[in-house]
Formats: C-alpha cells, sequence, structure tokens
C-alpha cells in the first residue's frame, strides 16, 4: 500500500507547486486585455441601460406635463365660460330695467356678448392644448 501512496503524494506536490507558479508577462498581459475588454463592454451596457431608463423617465414625465397642461387648459375654459355666464345673467337682470325694443336689444346684445366670450375662451382653450 506504501508503494502506491508515494506516487500519489508526489504528484500532489508537483500539482501544489505549479499552482503557486506565476503566469508568463505575456499571460498576464492577455488576461489584463481580457479583464479590461470585459469591464468596458460592462460599462457601455450599463450607460446604454441607464440611458433607455431615462429616457423612459422622460417619456413618462413628458406625457403628465402635457396630461397637466391640458387639464389646466380645460378648466382655464370652464372658468371663462362661468364668468361669461355670470356676465350674461347680470346683463339680463339689468334689460329687465328696460322696455320694449330697448329691452330686446339690450338682451341680444348680453346673449352676442356671451357667445363671443364663449368663442374666445374655446379658442383659447384649443390654443393651449398639447399634442404630443
Amino acid at each position: 500500500m506504501r508503494e502506491y501512496l508515494m506516487p500519489i503524494f508526489v504528484v500532489a506536490a508537483l500539482a501544489l507547486a505549479g499552482c503557486s507558479k506565476s503566469k508568463s508577462p505575456e499571460d498576464v498581459s492577455k488576461d489584463v486585455a481580457k479583464a479590461e475588454q470585459k469591464a468596458d463592454n460592462e460599462v457601455t451596457k450599463s450607460e446604454e441601460r441607464a440611458q433607455s431608463a431615462l429616457d423612459k423617465s422622460y417619456d413618462r414625465v413628458n406625457n403628465q406635463e402635457i396630461k397637466f397642461n391640458n387639464d389646466a387648459a380645460h378648466q382655464t375654459y370652464n372658468v371663462a365660460v362661468a364668468k361669461a355666464d355670470g356676465n350674461r345673467k347680470v346683463a339680463l337682470a339689468t334689460c329687465e330695467s328696460q322696455s320694449g325694443d330697448a329691452q330686446r336689444a339690450c338682451k341680444d346684445r348680453a346673449e352676442a356678448d356671451y357667445k363671443s366670450a364663449r368663442a374666445d375662451a374655446r379658442v383659447s382653450a384649443e390654443a393651449a392644448v398639447q399634442r404630443k
């Protein structure tokens, strides 16, 4: 049995001695070049993923900004129409102090002003609405 153990110990000793052996400068240079290339590839991929994520985030923010601006335009339109409606009611109430043709002309003017104000509000709202 001793005869078998001795060659095993010799082979193991040689294998261990070979493990701590330094590499040749050419091998080290190749390994360094490979490691640098791999690191560069990983950095490039990471930069591409980061840019893609930022682009997606920008699109989401941009869409939200457009939605906000469109909502603001709609609400501004609603306020303008409410003001026009209030002005119309005041004008029509004022027209009640008149009679005959003067009252009719006053009411017609109040209605025309109301329609004009609504049309102006619509034009302003449509101009403010953003489209992607």
